[in-house]
């Protein structure tokens, strides 16, 4: 059997447990595969139009990845991967402007380009705080600067107005004064790519249950590991001891329920009109014991 593939993924939790060695104490065959490499600017510059949805069509590196709960559900719905239902997350996000920007409510963002990733949590994030303000007509989304990194370089280098970012770019961002209109908190889940034995993955999230409470405990001895995955350009000038924990895993049920209520949120608003939605049946879609 292939080794189980461990991949970071913008969180801190894969790292702690490599370095705690949480992972071999549960007895995982596992290879710890940086996809996200700093130095070499690896991932960083994923371009218009590809969004966290195409990479589950594309196919992932690891067996399991994470991506907002809107994108996983949808994909595994069209049987791009397994969404992992004993859990989910919660990571801090927001919408930024510039220092010197007219935008000082959400409701002045009528009209204005928000950069954010096709069909990635910043994208439905985005309409689902501002929905609360305006029509979703009067949202003006721009895809043309990628995913997450790309995005952010794009808004530091004055090329965008505003931008929805989350987790480390969120935290950095703040620290360099940008100013952020509005929280966009959302829910993540996990995706099972691949043929993995079940007991495989109930290791995995044994190891990352054990690193939550390591961060939860003390954040400040982890935070540094934001820099493993930045764009090295930014090193000089990151003060991760600012900087809060970002993504938490919550160890619950992603039910049937949010499940369901995703699904419908999401069609209603046609984000996927260019593509199939899948078949919404959740029992097809959930991974292992909590699907039989």
């Amino acid at each position: 059997m292939e080794k189980f593939v461990v991949a970071p993924h913008f969180r801190l939790h894969e790292w702690v447990a490599e370095q705690k060695g949480y992972f071999a104490a549960e007895g995982l065959d596992y290879e710890f595969r940086e996809t996200m490499d700093s130095k070499a600017s690896q991932g960083h510059h994923i371009g218009n139009g590809v969004g966290a949805y195409q990479t589950f069509e594309k196919g992932r590196e690891c067996n399991v990845s994470g991506a907002c709960h809107w994108t996983v559900n949808v994909a595994a719905s069209n049987g791009h991967g397994k969404l992992f239902a004993e859990c989910y997350s919660v990571s801090p996000a927001g919408i930024f402007v510039r220092q010197d920007s007219k935008v000082n409510t959400p409701a002045d963002l009528k009209g204005v380009p928000i950069s954010v990733g096709f069909q990635s949590g910043s994208h439905y994030a985005t309409i689902q705080a501002l929905e609360q303000y305006m029509p979703i007509t009067d949202v003006e989304l721009s895809f043309n600067d990628g995913l997450l990194f790309a995005r952010m370089e794009a808004f530091i280098d004055g090329r965008t107005p505003a931008v929805s970012a989350f987790s480390g770019p969120y935290y950095f961002l703040e620290q360099l004064g940008y100013r952020k209109i509005m929280d966009t908190t959302f829910m993540m889940a996990s995706m099972i790519t691949g043929d993995p034995d079940p007991q495989d993955v109930q290791k995995f999230f044994r190891a990352l249950r054990r690193a939550q409470h390591d961060i939860d405990l003390r954040p400040d001895l982890y935070t540094h590991y934001y820099k493993k995955e930045f764009p090295e350009r930014f090193h000089s000038v990151m003060d991760t001891r600012r900087w809060g924990p970002g993504e938490r895993i919550v160890f619950e049920p992603y039910s049937k329920e949010i499940y369901d209520e995703t699904f419908r949120w999401v069609g209603e608003r046609e984000i996927f009109k260019n593509a199939s939605m899948g078949h919404g049946i959740y029992e097809d879609a959930i991974f292992g014991v909590a699907a039989e």
